[in-house]
């Protein structure tokens, strides 16, 4: 009991978080959530409009959730209830540019699951034993998801990864997604399983927390200017919950205010803070009114912007700003440019980067400080299509002497972005040169997110080799020459001579392909003249040296091969062509010679092989001596390769057999002719067919996008 004299002890008022600064019923929730509380959702679907808050309440309930982080907070000041407890941090897998399979072997990685499918992930996440306690997972930014924008990637995410996560009964979940996904991840599930915070909505206001983060960024003790109305704590109160009024409960409220006060704070000339007609109420509205307030039409602010909200990743190189800027606005725009930065300043993200390989232009990129200001000047373009459009022309001139290996790293990698929102995308994908250069993670999404019936035969070969390209994470030369191969097999050949034209350094030359269906095995031999008859023999001219030539085991009836045995069905046959020229050659397998070891050694290359991988290598004058001349990896297993003399790499696949000539090959013998009659060839034994070669090893390969993509 206290004495008369005495005034009563005040109940201690609780601090806000110290960088969410209010959220106190969501905290609740979501601390409830942690704490496993019975009856309380196992998984919980954050959601709002853009610049509503949610990536920084997530970001801040993640504080209190890492057990390092959350040493460096008073949690005693804070309210009980917010304060999740001490629990091992959940898995957090950023989905920022990410597609929905990178995103399932993230979480595969992090828990070092066996799985080798992403189908296998959820089974085995269900039966983690962590101590007895569920699996944990928060999702954030599932709106920022994908290499490519205009690719539905978040969709993909809740579908593909979230929903099938939610299922998961001894998984506990909480995402962050965009509000027209909400509903339908929570769908499907029994009930009070289940539940959807939206930030939008009037149960989850926080009116005072807005009004708190006006006041902390009109605070000179965090960075604000000193101004009378940011010195004196009763003007800075006041117009701080002028500034929260207006901007009002949800649809972009954090995000209005932010800019508000930046507006005010970097051009305080001519601002009254008594006069609510210059403060905003949406993200809009602080565009507008900061154009007026500096004297310029809101337009010249917005065309000024709209190559930034029409940009693919984190921004713009600063070069590419103005001429995109007068694309888009179809007049010259580099005097608005020039007199604009102190406008355009406010709603401005400067990026600098630095590292090796990043040409000095583009170490500094622009872009805008959050996804709502894009939305909203992409809201004030007439025609995006015909923006993007535009866009694309001027990056197309921007590649210099049309030669995408000189080109810009956003010019290179970020047109298919454009073009695909402007619908120009299959145009595009004619062009071996792009294939070659662009990062083929984002041209491949970009492309599969065309109708398949728009894309020409260049681009089906591409989108069928994409896969390999984007597993092995393979450097432009070796792309080139897998989308040489490609373009062979596919029966391209202009678009493989492209390329041979264009990358001088390619390591092979694909000679031809043939689709045979079932080769075992395949060897070189050769043919003596006499025997060498293929279906163009009336045109050549009569050699005395063999005929190097293919020969690959295949099934009876083979179009083209011939029978080892006659009598039996079941019995292989061979098919023999032209190791040159892939012509099949009409020959009784009988007279087939096989190399002998000792020419086989005398050739300058060698090769080993795994189960999806063939590398040749140069011998060396001593053993141990040898350097990888190259790779040849493939999205099946290899059923058969041989090496000849002279370089020429005959492999077989499920889906056919081919020759690739090595480069450069330098040999230092010829085994059998192939323009050139060599006198000094040796007798080499016969061979009947060749043996089916035993399934090796796979080759160890670095983690790609499709595999184990980098957080």
């Amino acid at each position: 009991m206290t004495s008369p004299t005495q005034a009563p002890e005040q109940t201690k008022a609780h601090e806000p978080h110290p960088y969410i600064g209010g959220r106190d019923a969501v905290l609740r929730a979501l601390t409830g959530w942690r704490m496993e509380r019975p009856g309380v959702p196992r998984v919980v679907i954050l959601t709002g409009s853009p610049g509503t808050g949610c990536s920084r309440l997530l970001t801040g309930f993640l504080m209190l959730c890492d057990p390092e982080y959350r040493k460096g907070l008073d949690l005693d000041a804070l309210d009980p209830a917010t304060v999740p407890p001490d629990l091992p941090a959940p898995a957090v897998p950023s989905v920022v540019g990410l597609t929905a399979a990178q995103t399932l072997w993230l979480l595969a990685d992090h828990y070092e699951l066996s799985a080798t499918r992403t189908a296998d992930i959820f089974p085995e996440l269900g039966r983690l034993p962590l101590s007895g306690r569920p699996v944990t997972i928060v999702v954030p930014d599932v709106d920022r998801a994908g290499p490519v924008r205009g690719t539905g990637e978040p969709a993909h995410v809740v579908r593909d990864v979230l929903k099938p996560l939610a299922a998961v009964e001894s998984l506990r979940l909480l995402a962050d997604v965009p509000r027209e996904f909400a509903a339908e991840l929570a769908e499907g599930l029994p009930p009070g399983v289940a539940q959807i915070i939206d930030l939008d909505a009037p149960e989850w206001a926080d009116p005072e927390g807005l009004v708190l983060q006006a006041e902390a960024l009109l605070d000179p003790e965090f960075g604000a200017p000193e101004l009378p109305f940011t010195t004196e704590p009763d003007a800075r109160r006041a117009l701080a919950e002028a500034i929260a009024r207006h901007a009002g409960d949800g649809a972009g409220s954090r995000l209005t205010v932010y800019l508000a006060v930046r507006s005010i704070l970097m051009h305080p000339e001519g601002f009254d803070p008594t006069d609510a007609s210059q403060l905003p109420g949406s993200v809009g509205e602080v565009l507008d009114l900061h154009a007026q307030r500096l004297d310029t039409h809101p337009r010249i602010l917005r065309q000024i912007l709209a190559p930034l909200a029409l940009a693919e990743g984190d921004g713009l190189p600063v070069h590419l700003l103005t001429p995109l800027a007068s694309a888009v606005a179809e007049r010259d725009m580099s005097e608005d440019m020039a007199r604009g930065m102190l406008l355009v300043a406010p709603f401005i993200r400067r990026i600098e980067r630095a590292g090796e390989g990043i040409p000095e232009d583009e170490q500094t990129l622009l872009g805008l400080p959050h996804p709502g200001v894009a939305e909203a000047v992409r809201a004030g373009i007439p025609n995006v299509p015909g923006a993007q459009a535009r866009i694309a022309m001027e990056l197309l001139d921007a590649v210099p002497d049309q030669d995408w290996a000189k080109a810009g790293a956003y010019v290179r990698d970020r047109i298919a972005g454009h073009t695909l929102e402007a619908g120009l995308l299959p145009r595009l994908l004619t062009d071996p040169g792009l294939f070659t250069h662009a990062e083929p993670v984002r041209l491949r999404a970009a492309v599969e997110a065309v109708p398949p019936e728009q894309l020409e035969a260049p681009a089906r070969t591409y989108l069928r080799t994409a896969p390999l390209l984007t597993r092995t994470q393979a450097p432009a030369v070796l792309r080139a020459a897998l989308l040489e191969t490609a373009f062979v097999e596919d029966g391209l050949p202009e678009y493989a001579a492209v390329l041979r034209r264009i990358v001088p350094e390619l390591p092979w030359h694909t000679l031809w392909s043939a689709p045979v269906a079932g080769v075992d095995a395949v060897t070189v031999g050769t043919l003596p003249p006499s025997a060498a008859a293929s279906d163009s023999a009336a045109e050549e001219p009569v050699e005395s040296a063999p005929l190097a030539v293919a020969v690959s085991a295949v099934p009876q009836g083979t179009p083209g091969s011939s029978p080892l045995k006659a009598d039996d069905p079941k019995a292989p046959a061979v098919l023999v062509q032209d190791l040159a020229t892939g012509s099949v050659i009409d020959a009784d397998p009988a007279q087939i010679l096989r190399l002998s070891d000792d020419e086989r050694a005398a050739g300058a290359l060698g090769f080993s092989r795994g189960a999806d991988y063939v590398r040749v290598w140069r011998r060396g004058e001593q053993q141990g001596d040898e350097k990888i001349v190259t790779a040849l990896i493939s999205a099946t297993p290899f059923t058969g390769t041989d090496l000849s003399p002279d370089g020429i790499l005959l492999v077989a696949t499920e889906s056919g057999v081919k020759a690739l000539q090595i480069r450069p090959a330098q040999p230092r013998a010829t085994a059998a002719r192939r323009s050139v009659p060599d006198p000094r060839v040796a007798e080499p034994e016969a061979v009947a067919a060749p043996e089916p070669e035993p399934e090796a090893a796979q080759a160890p390969q670095a983690p790609g996008p499709d595999a184990r993509p980098t957080a």
